[in-house]
Parts: structure tokens; C-alpha cells; sequence
């Protein structure tokens, strides 16, 4: 900040810092009451003389990224006969007697105010000297630089947009609390920019996944919110209750089948952005409702969706943070290398030097699952067995992209059988930072067989399996009608963005996650 540009003596810094809690309300400090009572006062006030704290619109011409990308490169102490208008909320005033500089900032960046009394008035200068940090407000006036060459606004005129009674969080600690952060984003927001700058990755992120997938002659679409039976994956549905129908139903725990659905009807490739949710834990990697891309391609195979896999995340990285190298905890990750392919019983036996395949005797797999401290559901057979094991001896060192095939066809019911080996499916998954980001398969369009590994699942959950599906009717008699061969493949969009902005973390990407109830 530029505010020995006026020539004054060292200007102090107008505002209200108070703590977090204070801040956000989280205690009951006299010093926040004081400071809310003293602005609600002021509100009263602007009110009495005629004026309106909260007015109805502001005609902005210019937003401050406009005003940089146009005149970033103006010399030291010029001044332009451009006469602009802007918006934005003030984040830090300091008085230098005759001249107060401010710092406004909107949504594509900020920028300085410079005002002079002796160019706005006595009167308009003392109400410029009342706003607190936080207000937003309109300017009008010439776009300039100090002499010290700080982009500046040198203000004739201006009005308050929105009284901020609720002071900022601390301008230097931001929220330092986690669950605060996540509860008030829009606290979070205003103070934190590596909070916004996530979110403009993730907004990045699947403008390029659209952009993607219309190059391939993709159609977006819409599917139900809310089925009939839950199907797609192995999850706990969310159950409610339609009124007018009286009948039980559920929110979606996956896209797929709906959209496979379009793919017998003709559409040959199809694609959803959409939420779905999972009634389920909440940690760094779960969060009960979140965002997923699922596609499905039809006349080929799971090898056609492996590639499709890579150019949609090199493009992602590429468009939303402008290389395709990311750093995960450390690691340098360069996404424009080929990804590896590996069998998931070959990456077992990488890290506990015994070969496993699903065809091997249970009894063994008990024993192996034991040894390694994985415990075994009595309900579970070989393949599912293997899975566990996987999960505890090899994901978490798949930090480089790897796509770990063929899961055991007791995992995968809705995949095709290995052409090579009838105990594996012709499936993948998506490993970077150890993370599971995508998962796609050869999609099984054996109606026949599809009925036995339905029949499968609901034999599983009569046993006691809650994440077991159960057998699907209509989806049934849509296989019936024809689909032809077909590869898909669903991409966890949060985990993503959680990749691509470098944040460990689940609730970094989602705006507002889930959170136990807050207790005033």
C-alpha cells in the first residue's frame, strides 16, 4: 500500500480487528456487541439524513481484473482521462489526513482507492472516513498510478453498496479454525485467498472436463436425483419418502445406471456431471454428498476410457493451474508421462511377496488377510478378501498415476469378465497421491449375466452386506432391449480438485461440506 504517496505524515489504519470468535460470533465478547451496536448505529444514521445503507443496484463499466489487464502497465504518477465505475468490498483504509488509500477488492482481484479530499468534498470525504473494513461499496472516478506506481482509482464519487455490521475476521491470523472455516465459508472467503483460489481451480477444473468431453462429440445430461433402488456402487443410501406416491425412496448413490440406460437408447456417448450421496462416514476424503462425472462410450472398452481418463486430467491440470506438474505432499507428479498399468493381485504381491488371485481356496485368504491385520467379514469371499488387502498393503504408495486393473469379478458387478481370465473383470481404478480419483470398466451387457451378479448382491445383503445392491428390474429389461459393447468411467470431482490445489483435505474443495449441527 502505496499511502506515503499522499506526502503526509505515516497514515494509521482505520477498522476493528477483533479475535476469531469474536468475529464470527462464536462467543458472547462485549467488545463485538459494542462494535455491532456502534455500526448499526451509523446504519441508523445514513438512514435519518436521507440516505440508504443498502441500495437496490450499482452500474459498474469495469471489474478490477478489466482495469489491471487494461492499464497494468501505466508509468509512475500518470493519470488517464479514463472515467471508470467499480464495486467491490473495502478491506483496509488508512487515513493520511487529507488523502485516505483503500484497498477494494472484488471477485477478479483488487486494486487502490485514492481519495482526496480536496477532489470529493468535506462532506463525502468525513463519509468515506466512516466506513469500516468489510463495507462495500461503489466508486467513480479516473484510473491513475502513484509515484510510487500503484495502480490506483482516484475517486470523485462514491456510495455505500452494503453495510457490513459484523466486523472481518483478523486481517493477518484469517480463521485460524478449521470448523469455522468450513461452517462460515463466507467468512472464509472474504479473508483467506488460498480458499478462493481452490475454488477457482475446481471451477476450472470442470469447465475443462466439459470442454473435454464436447471435443469427443459427448452429450451432457440430466438423470434422477431420486430412484427407486439404489445401484451403481456398493453404498448406504440416504432413504426418504415420497408423499403423494406413498412409497419409499432414495437419493442416488451413483449415476449409472441411468445413463447407461441412454446408451441403449441410442445416444452413444453420454455424459453427467451431477451430485451423488452416500450415506456414509465423513473424513479428508468423504464427504456424504459430492460431485461426480460419469461417462459411457459406446463400441468400446475400458482401454478406450483409460485414455480418455488421461487427456481429461492433463487438460484439467493444464487449464486450472497452468502445467501439467503438480506437487502431492512433496512429490513432483508429472501428469503428461504415460500412466502405469498394473494388476491389482500383481501390486499384493509387490508389497507382501505372495501371489493371490480370486481363484485361490478362502481359507488361505483368511489367513493372508490375518497376517497383514486386515479384518475379514465372514460374508466375504476371495475377491472381495483381496480388495481389503490391497487397500492396506499397496494404495497408499501409489503416489505417480496408476491405473490398477482387473478386480475380481466378486468386487465388479457391473463390469465384464476378463477376456483372458474369468476370476478378474476388465475394470480399473485411478490411484495419484495414493487417492482413488476414477474407476471405469468394460460395462457388462449380458442381461443373462447381469441377472446372476444382481442375484449375487441381494444374496449378499440377505446376508447381512448394507452396501450390497439388490436386483434392478428395469434396468434388466433395458439390457434386454441391446446394449452394445461399451466402456465407462466415473471421476470423484472433488478429489480432483483436491489434486490439483494441493489440499489434503475434502472440505477445502467443497464449498459447504457436511458438518454436525452448530450449537448457539
Amino acid at each position: 500500500m502505496n499511502a506515503d504517496d499522499s506526502g503526509t505524515a505515516e497514515p494509521t489504519e482505520m477498522g476493528y480487528d477483533v479475535g476469531e470468535n469474536e468475529a464470527l460470533g462464536a462467543g458472547s465478547s462485549s467488545g463485538l456487541a459494542s462494535e455491532m451496536t456502534r455500526r448499526f448505529a451509523r446504519i441508523d444514521a445514513i438512514r435519518a439524513e436521507g440516505g440508504e445503507p443498502y441500495p437496490y443496484r450499482f452500474d459498474r463499466t469495469h471489474t478490477l481484473a478489466e482495469i489491471r489487464a487494461e492499464h497494468g502497465d501505466l508509468e509512475p504518477g500518470t493519470e488517464t482521462g479514463t472515467h471508470v465505475a467499480v464495486a467491490g468490498r473495502v478491506l483496509l483504509i488508512r487515513d493520511g489526513g487529507k488523502l485516505i488509500f483503500a484497498t477494494m477488492r472484488d471477485r477478479s482481484a483488487e486494486i487502490q482507492l485514492f481519495v482526496s479530499k480536496a477532489v470529493v468534498g468535506d462532506e463525502p470525504f468525513g463519509e468515506f472516513r466512516q466506513l469500516d473494513l468489510g463495507d462495500w461499496v461503489g466508486v467513480h472516478g479516473i484510473v491513475m498510478t502513484t509515484r510510487k506506481g500503484e495502480l490506483s482509482i482516484k475517486v470523485d464519487r462514491f456510495e455505500l453498496l452494503s453495510k457490513a455490521v459484523r466486523p472481518l475476521p483478523d486481517k493477518w491470523r484469517g480463521l485460524t479454525d478449521t470448523d469455522t472455516r468450513f461452517r462460515q465459508r463466507y467468512a472464509d472467503l472474504i479473508v483467506n485467498e488460498q480458499a478462493r483460489r481452490a475454488f477457482q481451480i475446481r471451477h476450472a477444473m470442470i469447465s475443462s472436463f466439459r470442454r473435454t468431453l464436447d471435443s469427443h462429440d459427448f452429450i451432457e445430461v440430466e438423470t434422477p436425483v431420486l430412484h427407486m433402488e439404489a445401484g451403481g456402487a456398493h453404498a448406504r443410501p440416504f432413504v426418504t419418502h415420497h408423499n403423494t406416491l406413498d412409497m419409499p425412496m432414495v437419493l442416488r448413490i451413483a449415476l449409472e445406471l441411468h445413463l447407461k440406460r441412454l446408451i441403449v437408447g441410442g445416444f452413444e456417448r453420454v455424459y453427467e456431471i451431477g451430485r451423488v450421496f452416500r450415506n456414509e462416514g465423513i473424513s479428508t476424503r468423504h464427504n456424504p454428498e459430492f460431485t461426480m462425472m460419469e461417462l459411457y462410450w459406446a463400441f468400446g472398452d475400458y482401454s478406450e476410457v483409460m485414455a480418455i481418463t488421461e487427456e481429461l486430467l492433463r487438460n484439467a491440470a493444464q487449464d486450472a493451474t497452468g502445467s501439467m506438474v503438480i506437487d502431492v505432499n512433496g512429490t513432483s507428479v508429472d501428469l503428461a508421462t504415460p500412466f502405469r498399468r498394473a494388476r491389482m493381485i500383481d501390486l499384493i504381491e509387490e508389497q507382501i511377496g505372495v501371489a493371490v488371485h480370486p481363484s485361490m481356496p478362502l481359507d488361505d485368504a483368511r489367513l493372508l488377510a490375518d497376517e497383514h491385520g486386515v479384518k475379514v467379514n465372514t460374508a466375504w469371499g476371495t475377491g472381495k478378501i483381496i480388495e481389503e488387502l490391497f487397500e492396506a498393503t499397496a494404495e497408499a504408495d501409489l503416489v505417480q498415476p496408476t491405473f490398477v486393473t482387473g478386480h475380481p469379478v466378486e468386487i465388479s458387478p457391473l463390469a465384464r469378465v476378463d477376456r483372458n481370465d474369468p476370476f478378474l473383470t476388465e475394470r480399473f481404478e485411478l490411484f495419484v497421491g495414493g487417492r482413488e480419483i476414477a474407476n471405469g470398466y468394460s460395462e457388462l451387457n449380458d442381461p443373462r449375466e447381469q441377472r446372476a451378479r444382481f442375484e449375487d448382491e441381494q444374496s449378499a445383503r440377505d446376508a447381512g452386506d448394507d452396501e450390497a445392491g439388490r436386483v434392478d428390474e428395469d434396468y434388466l429389461r433395458a439390457l434386454e432391449y441391446g446394449m452394445p459393447p461399451t466402456g465407462g468411467l466415473g471421476v470423484g470431482m472433488d478429489r480432483v480438485a483436491m489434486l490439483l490445489a494441493g489440499t489434503n483435505s475434502i472440505k477445502e474443495v467443497i464449498l459447504f461440506p457436511t458438518l454436525r449441527p452448530e450449537v448457539f
